[in-house]
């Protein structure tokens, strides 16, 4: 899978960040392509700004919770961020307690620096892009 081109509004503000920040969030940028490519059910991301950070959206399918990418006021981290009215994050806490550090219902923390837990990390986009497929499927039951 090959990462589309950065869109020139959304390149200036990985750009802006701090350089360490920024190149976590592009790794996290690929590996946001590359989960949504393992799903046939999710199609093409619209990637945009929302609230003036990068934004990875499933208008296509409508199969996803927007995920976004920026850090937070008080943290040196990167921050990718989610709806906060989705069960997402508590989710993700259930499930790696102690891979991240998270953000009341909002946000998971990764280091700038070290290795990128990609297979705890693809799982919780994973669920991301897949979350309203998830929920019609329970109302479906």
């Amino acid at each position: 899978m090959i990462e589309p081109t950065l869109p020139r509004e959304v390149s200036r503000v990985f750009d802006a960040f701090p350089a360490p920040v920024g190149k976590r969030l592009l790794q996290v940028r690929g590996l946001i392509f590359a989960t949504a490519a393992t799903h046939d059910n999710v199609g093409r991301l619209t990637e945009t700004l929302k609230w003036g950070e990068p934004a990875y959206l499933t208008d296509e399918t409508g199969s996803g919770s927007t995920i976004r990418l920026g850090r937070l006021k008080d943290s040196e981290h990167a921050a990718i961020l989610f709806n906060c009215k989705t069960t997402l994050v508590d989710t993700f806490r259930e499930r790696f307690p102690d891979a991240f550090e998270y953000r009341q219902t909002r946000a998971l923390l990764l280091p700038v620096s070290g290795k990128l837990p990609k297979q705890e990390l693809s799982i919780c986009l994973s669920l991301a892009l897949t979350y309203h497929l998830d929920r019609r499927a329970k109302k479906a039951r």
